[in-house]
């Protein structure tokens, strides 16, 4: 029985990640299997690399060096924990993926969209997520959640950056409306997570993964 891989995504700030631990407390309580993952992250190797991709005093990397930065990340992270569990039949649920390169480093960076997704392709064994809700709010709302917070190197880039990275994540719910949940990061959090999971919830029931 094949497991299914749920991603999050949209921009600093939305409130993505809290989405997705929820979303995992929630499958724990149907007494499933599940893995939480972040990117870039989720192995011993991954994380050392996130912290040179996201140490501010790094202001120099060239935006090419990042993005094969984060390709390596992935492509340990994909080999060592998301492949195996969902073969197994487990849940994977990651806090950023693919598409987080697609719309930072494409959209926002301004590199080549066909040359990005080549590489995550390489990286990730042409991977794809069942799944990817996309948790959406305006970038000025983000910068506010953000107040007081010390900023990794991404964060920093600011409002026309971010800007760009959301134009990039609508563009891509879609090109990928077939997998691609858009949800209302303005809603609360419990809306948010009650509109999540009776789209997830249908989705596994499909899957004979909820009997």
């Amino acid at each position: 029985m094949k497991g299914i891989f749920i991603t999050f995504e949209g921009i600093d700030g939305c409130g993505k990640t809290t989405q997705a631990e929820l979303l995992e407390i929630q499958l724990k309580q149907e007494r499933r299997n599940i893995v939480l993952v972040r990117e870039p992250g989720g192995t011993v190797i991954s994380e050392q690399i996130r912290s040179i991709i996201l140490d501010k005093n790094h202001n120099e990397m060239d935006p090419i060096t990042e993005t094969i930065l984060l390709a390596a990340s992935r492509a340990q992270l994909t080999e060592e924990i998301i492949i195996p569990n969902v073969e197994s039949g487990n849940i994977v649920i990651s806090d950023r993926y693919t598409d987080s390169t697609l719309a930072y480093q494409g959209f926002g960076r301004g590199l080549d969209i066909t040359w990005l997704k080549n590489i995550n392709k390489f990286a990730t064994k042409d991977t794809d997520p069942d799944i990817t809700i996309l948790v959406d709010i305006p970038v000025e709302v983000a910068i506010s959640r953000m107040e007081g917070k010390s900023f990794d190197r991404m964060e920093i880039e600011g409002n026309e950056f971010l800007k760009r990275v959301r134009k990039g994540y609508l563009h891509l719910a879609q090109d990928y409306s077939d997998r691609f949940i858009v949800v209302d990061g303005m809603k609360s959090i419990h809306e948010i997570q009650t509109q999540i999971w009776k789209s997830i919830s249908k989705v596994i029931t499909s899957n004979w993964i909820i009997d």
